[in-house]
């Protein structure tokens, strides 16, 4: 009797498996391939421009959209599955992928951005501590669950250089790898490269494209320091180099790319 019970049952699991699927499809879900891996490879990171209430409704109801949302108090909203596209990256490009919208994650961060200040200058302003605490936990989760690379959490601003300026220059990312979460560079390194390039000279534009690429953003590579290749390069400075983001190659950017592997 328990044998044929044990046989009746391993029946009704494989039947099971073998009646998954759309109606009339006879699909067996029992063996899983072992080659095999995420279709995520990056998080973008963003910043909403506007308050908690006008966020959600544009992602929720507009025409973009995020998987996460962190509001201003760290409480986090999924609103799209990690398994489905959201429409937050558009136009962009990172080591090359142009297809950001489907091989990443996209996370916002409830942040006014930017407002113009008394002097007529951007005036940037900071995100939280809570939206920090939030942040940090959700980025490590992703991380670990879809193995995602240091290079490969990024911001808009870095996917996007030609259009985008979020996350923008207080966003906290050495604080973030700090807590192994991104990428960074050896700040040791980077100080004895600009010991030696102050006293060299800064290389050319050729030189600053040609790092760019290789450190994932997309820039001409024609020697020529056009408006694309400052915004690129600019992408690159409020990243690791906030304090001054003016797209214009100099020795400390350079000593930063030269530390960075």
């Amino acid at each position: 009797m328990r044998r044929l019970a044990t046989s009746l049952l391993a029946t009704a699991v494989l039947a099971g498996c073998a009646a998954r699927g759309p109606a009339g499809l006879d699909l067996d879900t029992s063996v899983t391939a072992v080659s095999q891996a995420s279709r995520v490879r990056s998080i973008v990171l963003h910043y909403t421009s506007v308050d908690d209430a006008s966020s959600m409704r544009l992602l929720s109801k507009g025409k973009v959209s995020a998987h996460y949302l962190v509001s201003d108090s760290g409480r986090t909203y999924r609103l799209v599955d990690e398994n489905r596209a959201a429409w937050h990256a558009g136009a962009s490009s990172w080591y090359g992928n142009i297809a950001m919208n489907s091989t990443s994650i996209g996370v916002e961060v409830v942040n006014p951005g930017w407002t113009d200040g008394p002097d007529g200058k951007p005036l940037w302003h900071p995100y939280n501590e809570r939206q920090l605490r939030a942040l940090t936990i959700l980025l490590r989760d992703i991380i670990q669950r879809h193995g995602i690379a240091p290079e490969n959490v990024v911001g808009h601003s870095d996917i996007a250089p030609q259009r985008k300026v979020d996350p923008g220059p207080l966003f906290p990312w050495k604080a973030l790898a700090e807590a192994g979460i991104g990428r960074w560079y050896d700040e040791a390194g980077a100080a004895r490269h600009l010991a030696r390039l102050q006293a060299q000279g800064v290389p050319d534009v050729a030189w600053f494209q040609q790092q760019l690429q290789r450190l994932g953003y997309a820039s001409p590579q024609d020697g020529v320091l056009d408006k694309s290749t400052i915004n690129a390069l600019a992408a690159f400075q409020m990243h690791y180099r906030p304090a001054l983001h003016d797209g214009q190659p100099d020795a400390e950017t350079a000593a930063i790319m030269l530390a960075m592997p």
